[in-house]
Formats: C-alpha cells, sequence, structure tokens
C-alpha cells in the first residue's frame, strides 16, 4: 500500500493536488500555490520593529502575539534546525502524519512548496481525487532571523474547523520533529526515496506515543 501511495505522490500528474490553489507555469515549469496562511514574516510582523532585540525577545513577542489569535500557533527553533528542516522538505517533500483521536486515527498527508510551506489535507481526500484535496493546515518555517539571531520562526494556519486547535499544534511540532530530528527523518527520507523500505506501522506507533505524551 505504502509503495502505492508513494507513487501516486510523485506522479507528474498529481504533483499539485489541491483545488484552485495550483497553475502550472509554462515558462518555468513550476507550479505556484495561493498559500492560505502569511508567504513572508514581514507579512506578520514589522520586522523594523525587532531591531536591537534579542532572541529571547523575540522569541517572546513571536509566543504573545499567536497566544491572542484563533486557529494560528507560532513556534520557535533554533536558527540552524530552520535551515535543516527547510533543506531536508525541498528533497523529500511528501509526508504522512496521523491524527489521534478516541481509538483510532485519521492520516493527514503533507506536501512541502518552497521556499518555506508544508499544505497538508486528508490523505483520503487525496487518494479519492488529488485534485480535489483541500487543504486544512498550512505551516510555514521563517528563517529571515536565523543568522542575525540563531532562531527560525513558525507559524500554523488551521484552516479547517474539523481540526481542533490543539490537534493542529500537535500536527505542527510533529511535523517539524519530523524534518529537523535525524533519528526521525530517517523515515521522512524512506518515504520519498526508497517506500519499499518505509514502515508504515512502525511510524504509526512511534507517532501514537508521542501523541499521548503530556
Amino acid at each position: 500500500m505504502t509503495t502505492r501511495l508513494v507513487s501516486s505522490l510523485f506522479s507528474r500528474h498529481t504533483k499539485c493536488f489541491f483545488r484552485g490553489q495550483c497553475r502550472l507555469d509554462r515558462t518555468s515549469r513550476t507550479f505556484s500555490f495561493s498559500f492560505a496562511g502569511p508567504r513572508k514574516l514581514d507579512e506578520i510582523v514589522k520586522l523594523d520593529l525587532l531591531e536591537g532585540k534579542t532572541s529571547e525577545e523575540v522569541s517572546e513577542i513571536w509566543k504573545n502575539y499567536h497566544d491572542s489569535k484563533e486557529h494560528v500557533h507560532g513556534f520557535i527553533v533554533e536558527g540552524k534546525e530552520g535551515k535543516s528542516i527547510l533543506s531536508r522538505a525541498a528533497q523529500c517533500p511528501f509526508f504522512i502524519q496521523p491524527i489521534f483521536r478516541d481509538d483510532g486515527f485519521f492520516m493527514l498527508v503533507s506536501q512541502f512548496q518552497k521556499p518555506n510551506h508544508f499544505l497538508m489535507a486528508y490523505l483520503e481526500d487525496y487518494k479519492m481525487d488529488p485534485s480535489a484535496a483541500n487543504p486544512l493546515l498550512t505551516f510555514s518555517v521563517f528563517e529571515d532571523l536565523s543568522e542575525k539571531l540563531d532562531i527560525s520562526l513558525v507559524r500554523c494556519d488551521i484552516i479547517n474547523k474539523g481540526i481542533h486547535d490543539e490537534e493542529g499544534a500537535k500536527v505542527c511540532t510533529h511535523m517539524v520533529d519530523l524534518y529537523r530530528n535525524d533519528d526521525e527523518f530517517t523515515a521522512v527520507h524512506a518515504f520519498n526515496k526508497a517506500p519499499d523500505t518505509f514502515d508504515y506501522d512502525d511510524h504509526i506507533s512511534r507517532q501514537n506515543q508521542k501523541w499521548n505524551q503530556p
């Protein structure tokens, strides 16, 4: 099942799977998306007002700002981690991530879009019709301050009310962990580069353990 799923994700006919949000630029042969969240960091904060601030001060501003908003979350990772996440995502743009409820779970599929955006949709919607699968949540990794302050800022936008805020925050943090931690990234790499070696059951088991951690 996993091999067929990954093969379909990489099909040239299904490279873009969010309805009404992609178009083929026939000149550059690349896809572009109408991204639901802010495309750039300066669309969220006034960067000039952060001049002279320490990494701790910026982190506090970022967290407090998002704590006051509904259906959005803000996280901070180290600057080098942000760069690593984006580099790895460019090489391995697809993955699957479960959301656990009661005694079961449902699966989301993630697609990375350069330069720094991740879009996530129901896997079952994608399997039925890739062109009709809508994003349920998105998150972006902004590395604008990675060199100066050694921090990267992560923004998660929950688009569909069917995803609870706590669930969206968990999915985002778990996805970030999968791309930044060497031991967890092995699963992402296998899924994209060697699907025959991807252990679906082990991935679900590991994510279930993380999901239930306090």
